[in-house]
């Protein structure tokens, strides 16, 4: 009977593994522990491999028991399969399909919980900093384009029912320099976004009250909003197609090697990390990698934690500044409101509203004070902030508002970076082959085609090539060199 089919380098390899945990438990234990598969790494026993991952053969069950869930080695390791994960493994892949295999860890396969998912699908170009507005502009054309990149084989090619219908960002006497400017420089860089005055303004949108507003700018090309649902399927489609393996599980720790290099006052003792330890489906396996990414979303300082990135000294002892921020959207119907050329429309007073679906129905929603900052331990939705705060600002912006009737919300989670509100990017000057991709507060949904290209573009060519994101590394909070985004809505 032939137990596997390997080659003689694939059977060394496994022989070479040691024994990651011997499991015993006594007699009085209600249950064991979860089970460890054997690690990579250092020699051990071929006879303890084969016992450990055959033992289902006692059972006259001929298949390994672990049946390959979770590789035992990657070339690279994602962590974290939303849209901004699958896009890095998608455009490495578009790269070189056979050059290296792609292992992605998701702990939630169904998406109930992504950022990408329970936003709103918005994409704008109306940015304070040049670099979001390429991120942008770039993503518009990718979407337009998107059957030619995400189609598979034998499937029906991806529709996402992208909406060109355009932001329109309002400004206060105060706000409207800022916004000048802002217009300024996003033509500059190709977009297409027109200055409105206050005629202006009453001229397209009479359903407008434009008390307290100075001017607008309006996106006339490549913005709007889509189904997020629809582009992370068809991103993990198209990645399953290219060889990129989906693993359901957590990323659990980081193992570490010690190694001494020459300094200027003699040797001294450094660290580095090339495996992680993942719990899937009851068991803890241990994989490593050369190269891993940080792509968790709202949880992307936690998994950094796990690396001992701002828990330890010197530059260890610097966090990534990223945590989960809970937001509220919510789904209203007004038949007198708003028709088809209705825009996604920001408001001077933080909140804004999008037409969906064209039956009178439209998305809200309204960005909290640092002091009233809902918690996170769970998604539950705060309707009397809508009817106490947002409500009020609506019905004052557009009149026909005051007869809407709130049918539905749901809440989901902003990667938040506290430090700047901006996208972290690159590897970390101390581990690096530990890279990051986080940070977006918001915004990420439209910038992960971009991202994904970009960072894939600094992992192979030692640099950003198309877009030129190096302010954007970690580095610029061990200077303090922070980049403020004032477009966070």
């Amino acid at each position: 009977m032939r137990i596997a089919r390997n080659s003689y380098r694939d059977l060394c390899r496994i022989f070479s593994q040691p024994l990651f945990l011997q499991r015993t438990f006594s007699s009085h234990d209600d249950k064991p522990p979860l089970p460890v598969i054997p690690r990579a790494g250092s020699h051990r026993s071929p006879w303890e491999v084969l016992k450990e991952e055959f033992r289902a053969l006692k059972q006259g069950n001929f298949t390994s028991e672990s049946n390959n869930k979770v590789p035992r080695e990657s070339d690279i390791l994602i962590i974290g399969g939303g849209l901004i994960g699958s896009s890095v493994a998608y455009w490495l892949k578009q790269r070189n399909p056979k050059a290296m295999s792609i292992t992605i860890v998701e702990r939630d396969p169904s998406y109930t919980r992504a950022a990408s998912v329970l936003s709103v699908g918005g994409i704008r170009h109306q940015f304070s900093l040049p670099e979001n507005v390429q991120l942008s502009m770039f993503t518009s054309e990718f979407l337009r384009n998107i059957k030619q990149h995400l189609s598979v084989l034998d499937m029906d090619p991806p529709d996402i029912q992208f909406n060109l219908q355009g932001y329109l960002f309002l400004a206060s006497p105060e706000g409207a320099e800022q916004l000048v400017r802002n217009a300024k420089m996003q033509r500059d860089i190709g977009a297409k976004v027109e200055l409105m005055s206050r005629e202006r303004l009453a001229s397209k949108f009479p359903w407008l009250n434009l008390q307290g507003i100075e001017l607008g700018t309006y996106g006339l090309e490549g913005e709007g909003w889509f189904d997020p649902w629809t582009l992370i399927r068809a991103m993990k489609q198209k990645n399953l197609s290219l060889g990129v393996k989906y693993v359901n599980g957590e990323v659990i720790g980081f193992d570490k090697q010690t190694y001494r290099v020459a300094g200027t006052d003699g040797y001294e003792d450094r660290e580095s990390i090339n495996s992680v330890q993942i719990k899937s489906e009851g068991e803890i396996y241990q994989s490593q990698f050369a190269i891993v990414i940080n792509c968790a979303g709202p949880w992307a300082g936690n998994v950094a934690e796990l690396a001992g990135i701002g828990t330890g000294k010197g530059i260890l002892s610097l966090s990534l500044p990223v945590e989960p921020r809970k937001r509220y959207v919510y789904v209203f119907h007004c038949p007198k409101g708003p028709g088809i050329e209705s825009p996604f429309l920001i408001d001077p007073a933080g909140f804004y509203f999008r037409r969906e679906g064209l039956g009178s129905h439209f998305l809200c929603g309204m960005s909290p004070t640092e002091e009233d900052e809902p918690a996170i331990d769970n998604l539950q939705v705060d309707y009397d902030y809508f009817h106490n705060t947002i409500w009020p600002h609506l019905a004052h912006r557009v009149s026909k508002f005051e007869s809407l009737k709130l049918m539905s919300a749901w809440s989901g989670f902003y990667d938040y970076n506290y430090a700047d509100q901006n996208l972290v990017i690159g590897n970390h000057p101390y581990f690096h082959n530990f890279y990051f991709a986080n940070g977006l507060s918001g915004h990420g949904i439209q910038h992960a085609p971009a991202i994904g290209r970009a960072l894939m573009e600094y992992i192979i060519d030692g640099n950003f090539e198309s877009i030129d994101l190096s302010r954007f590394k970690f580095d610029r909070f061990l200077s303090n060199d922070l980049l403020t985004e004032v477009g966070i809505v």
